[in-house]
Formats: structure tokens, sequence, C-alpha cells
């Protein structure tokens, strides 16, 4: 069971809508409750849709080598796969954590880290040009505050995070360093265990589940007293619940499912999900094809997408869950859900199987900026007790 955090949640419900989309002294005119298409354009346009994990600054480090000014990367159309400028208007979104992420097969092939942490550099170089290459269309995010008013303005919020904490060398001070760079959250393990705790594929492939280690203990506490967002999607279950036990602020999943839905490791079970109610985190449903349907990846569809929003709405609450799509990294994606301009067609369908307005509002964004707020206070106070 988590600790008591020390903040008052919440307040992060109240927001002001764009003055582009509703003129002062106006009520938006009625709409057919089961015009569910025209319902999703005016919540997406009054709410930031937020995806927590997009791995496009990995795209271009492998596919462009990091260049970016020799007149071949143009990031407004038919952009390396799922993402885009032109598709990411038509899809509504309000805001973006960029994923820069490292393999694990890169500290085990040549054994040594150092490589892997320049690696990460080099992408967090990537996503911040690539951002300030757009300023009309991107605006770099440091804080929850920020990305409401890029909202506002007109602008997709865009964030970091970091996919794996074998990407930081083991090292809490390039941690540090990583969150000074514009790293907002790490993802605590990948696909590989590290010097913090058990990641889910070592259990998967038979491995024994240790949880987390005495000096993931540390970064836990680390991550708190940064204010940086604790990942959890990618670890372990014993790793999830032993982090759940000691953390003082929220914690996210950047992008999982729900393991009663899909039985992959790499999702939530129902008692981690029921911790994160109290701990009033956030799990960011995937797209991943592989974990929506095991036995046919190649069947999945935007439906199984909804079926894990709608059973971590259910046990933890429409306060925490929202959406982490995996795009531009996973190979397949589900029918219906096909790259960034289908948003508005999964917050349809949400509300056409009943999810309200303002629930989908929640899962849209609010979410999650209410959690990185709460987990930024939850930094500022921890840094104030030290004499």
């Amino acid at each position: 069971m988590a600790r008591k955090m020390a903040v008052i949640p919440g307040a992060a419900h109240n927001w002001h809508l764009s003055p582009s989309i509703i003129k002062l002294g106006t009520s938006p005119s009625p709409i057919d409750p089961k015009n569910y298409a025209l319902r999703a354009e005016r919540i997406l346009s009054q709410t930031p849709l937020i995806d927590g994990h997009n791995d496009l600054p990995h795209i271009i480090q492998i596919e462009l080598y990091g260049k970016m000014t020799d007149g071949k990367f143009n990031f407004n159309d038919k952009l390396l796969g799922h993402t885009d400028v032109q598709r990411m208007r038509k899809g509504q979104m309000g805001g973006q954590f960029w994923s820069v992420f490292v393999e694990c097969a890169a500290v085990e092939k040549i054994n040594d880290p150092t490589w892997v942490v320049r690696d990460t550099l080099e992408q967090i170089d990537i996503a911040r040009r690539s951002i300030g290459e757009y300023p009309e269309v991107f605006e770099y995010c440091p804080d929850a505050k920020s990305a409401r008013r890029a909202f506002k303005k007109g602008r997709i919020a865009s964030m970091i995070g970091i996919e794996g904490g074998h990407q930081v060398g083991n090292s809490l001070g390039a941690l540090r360093q990583m969150y000074d760079l514009g790293a907002r959250y790490m993802t605590t393990t990948h696909n590989c265990d590290n010097a913090f705790g058990t990641a889910a594929s070592t259990v998967a492939a038979g491995g024994e589940d240790h949880g987390l280690t005495r000096f993931g203990h540390e970064y836990v506490a680390e991550m708190n007293r940064l204010g940086m967002m604790i990942d959890l999607s990618h670890v372990s279950h014993q790793t999830m619940r032993d982090i759940m036990s000691i953390t003082q602020a929220p914690v996210i999943f950047s992008h999982s499912g729900a393991y009663s839905v899909q039985r992959h490791l790499r999702h939530v079970p129902d008692d981690v999900l029921r911790s994160i109610k109290k701990n009033e985190g956030i799990v960011m449903a995937t797209f991943v094809t592989r974990v929506l349907n095991m036995k046919n990846p190649e069947a999945a569809t935007i439906h199984d997408v909804v079926d894990h929003i709608f059973h971590i709405a259910e046990v933890a609450g429409w306060e925490c869950v929202g959406v982490g799509s995996d795009f531009s990294d996973t190979p397949a994606v589900p029918i219906g859900l096909e790259d960034v301009s289908k948003y508005p067609d999964l917050v349809a369908l949400l509300l056409e199987r009943g999810a309200t307005d303002e629930q989908v509002r929640l899962f849209a964004g609010e979410n999650l900026l209410r959690v990185w707020g709460n987990i930024e206070n939850v930094g500022e106070q921890l840094r104030a007790q030290v004499t």
C-alpha cells in the first residue's frame, strides 16, 4: 500500500477553454448525444489529448542518424510511419511525451553502459531540436502548467521521457543531469533488469521476480525529490508493488494495459490498479498489438484498447486512466488506430461505449496533468525539507 502523499490532490480539473474555440459569454450549442464524432471533436477542442509515449526520436536517430538539417527531415507530412504534424493536427493532439529509447541489447552487446548514456543524450538532443524547428506547432513544456499554456495557444505541448533505467548508466548523478536537460519521466526498467529492479521480460522468460533492489529504493527517493515521474511500464509485478509501497508521490504507467483483460506481464494486475487509485497515479493505455491480443496480434483492434481503458477505469477509477500509444516503435498497430490521426475515433468509441464527456476529458489529458502537477508539488516539498 502506498504512503499517503504530502499533497492536496485535485485542483487541476478547472480548465480554461481556449478563446479561439469558445467566445466569452457564449455557450456551446447542443449536440445530439448519439453524434459521438462531434462530441469527440468538441471535447478535444477544449481539453488537451496528451499521449504518454511516442518513440519518434529513436526512429530519427536510427533512420536519419540524427541529421535534421540536411533537407531530408520533414516533420510536416508522412514522416517515418505513425507520426507527423499533419496527422497530429488531424488527430486533435494537445500534447506528446516524446520517448528517448535505447535497446537493452546495447548494454549487453558491448558491456559498456556509457554508450547507452551517450545515445540517450543524442535522442534528447533530437527531441529538443525537432520541437524547436517547428515553434508554430510545438512548444517544449518543462512542467504541467506550461503544457496547459501551450494548449491554450494552439500549440502541441511537447515533453520528454526516458524509456529505461539502464539509460542513465546506473547513476543517480546522470539521472539528475537528464532531468536538467528536460526529461520528465523515466521508465524504471525496459526489457532488462538493471540496478534499480526486475523487468517484466525477465519474469516472462522464466526468471525470478526480485522486485526493487536496495539501490532502487534510493532511485525512488531521488525521483520523488526531483519531482520526476516514476514510470512503471515494463517493470515486473513485484517491482510495481515494491515501488508503490514506498513512493511519496503518484506514479505513472506510460504505456500499459490491464492484466485481467490480457494476461501479459507487461500489464497491470488488479491489486496494483487498486493501489494506483489510492496513490492517485495513472495508467496510460497502450496500442501494442502483441499485448492487446496475445493469440492473434494481427487481429487486435481499437475495441481491444477500449476494453483495457474501461477495465482500468472500473478498478482504479476514471481519474486514473489515460493514453500511451507507443507509436513510432511498435511495428504493428491496432485496426482503427493506424496512426496519430485516429485519436478522435478512439474518443468517439469511448463515448459510444458509455463514457461521459467529463470522464473522457479526464482520460484525454486532465488526469495526466493533475498527476504531473502533484508529483512536482511533492518534489518541491521534499527539496524544501533539506537543510
